[in-house]
């Protein structure tokens, strides 16, 4: 199946001036329409929501259908699954916690969970856990495991890294759900409830969900399989609310990515805890891995953004260095971004900090990180002239 990209150049024709102006609504359906709309055809999406931040003020895009069987259109308020972008959210309440002196990330792992005392977890970090940095812990927990609790303990008992874990990434939901298990103990709360208390309600998102309520269940969407294109929503499973249980609206995780970018006005301590997430402390061959958002500089060149999003990343180990100093928040001029899937769903937030600039991508079809990624990019270059000079 090949993949469509937008050339800048043409895309930039919208706009016929090259010079600085306020973006309009107009321009920006746009430019989203040249972007998503050829992408919507080809992957057969039934619906997608595109939400754009820039300098605080908002816009969107809604193309489809949240549910096909009733010819529910997409909307503002459409719940999709968030997939792995649900991560930023743990490694945000990991932040708060230690801001509030409820744990370091500098320390082990073992620390908090005494019964993997005398296990390799006694030189994991809680920051190897956010950064993926643990030598071997698997993509998905498995099938052996029974619960979160004394099965996954016993499980973690006889894990044995395959090297240093300071030296080599491997994508985790294992490790970011251990995390925040962690986190939300230290709260003294289920995870769920220590997502939705302390960083859903802190950051005033209010369709955002680890558990859709009933109240809310007509505007939750239906994703649709690739193989079959019968409607699905993610299953159940051990660490799924940590890793990627969460679901929202376009509209709140464009409030999310507002409250990263300061332009959204949120508590002290939230938005310290934001800023902590996106500090840099690893290099892999692609980018610099910060607490789950990983950062390129920006201009992104496109050959490492299409490898940086690749199933290698994900599937494969992969060495990374560890960097003598951490890069600070927003240090000069970077991309940063995240994809998320289930089965039935797809989703991409990027930042781009200097311009104040944030951009979500919502569907209910898992189609490939790459054209995400790529469809993003090309809709912030087509943007570029309007942005403030």
């Amino acid at each position: 199946m090949k993949t469509t990209i937008i050339a800048p150049a043409v895309l930039a024709l919208a706009f016929g001036s090259s010079s600085a102006h306020a973006l309009t609504d107009g321009e920006f359906q746009t430019a989203a329409s040249k972007v998503f709309l050829p992408i919507i055809e080809e992957y057969r999406i039934p619906g997608l929501a595109v939400g754009l931040t820039l300098d605080g003020r908002e816009f969107y895009f809604n193309h489809g259908e949240a549910i096909r069987e009733n010819g529910k259109p997409v909307a503002n308020d459409t719940i999709f699954e968030l997939g792995s972008v649900s991560k930023l959210f743990n490694v945000t309440l990991a932040e708060l916690a230690e801001e509030r002196g409820l744990l370091s990330l500098k320390d082990n792992v073992s620390d908090y969970v005494p019964a993997l005392k005398g296990t390799a977890f006694d030189g994991i970090t809680l920051l190897n856990l956010a950064t993926h940095t643990t030598a071997g812990l698997p993509l998905q927990v498995p099938d052996s495991v029974s619960d979160s609790g004394n099965g996954l303990i016993t499980y973690l008992r006889t894990f044995e890294p395959e090297g240093d874990p300071n030296a080599t990434r491997s994508y985790s939901n294992v490790s970011i759900g251990l995390l925040g298990k962690i986190a939300a103990e230290s709260f003294g709360k289920p995870y769920g409830e220590a997502v939705e208390e302390q960083v859903f309600d802190g950051l005033g998102l209010t369709s955002t969900y680890v558990s859709v309520p009933s109240q809310a269940a007509d505007r939750y969407a239906y994703g649709y399989s690739r193989d079959g294109d019968q409607p699905i929503r993610v299953n159940p499973g051990i660490l799924d609310a940590e890793a990627y249980g969460v679901k929202s609206t376009v509209t709140d995780m464009t409030r999310f990515l507002g409250a990263h970018l300061g332009t959204v006005d949120v508590p002290n301590d939230i938005s310290a805890a934001l800023s902590g997430t996106r500090t840099g402390y690893f290099q892999t061959a692609y980018y610099v891995q910060d607490l789950i958002w990983e950062q390129y500089p920006w201009p992104v060149e496109v050959d490492g953004l299409k490898s940086g999003n690749s199933s290698d990343m994900a599937l494969n180990a992969q060495p990374v260095e560890r960097l003598t100093s951490p890069i600070p928040p927003d240090f000069d001029d970077v991309f940063l971004n995240k994809t998320g899937s289930t089965n039935g769903f797809g989703a991409y937030v990027a930042l781009l900090p200097s311009e104040k600039l944030g951009v979500v991508v919502l569907a209910n079809r898992n189609y490939p990180n790459d054209v995400r990624s790529e469809a993003t990019r090309s809709l912030i270059e087509m943007l570029e002239p309007t942005f403030s000079e």
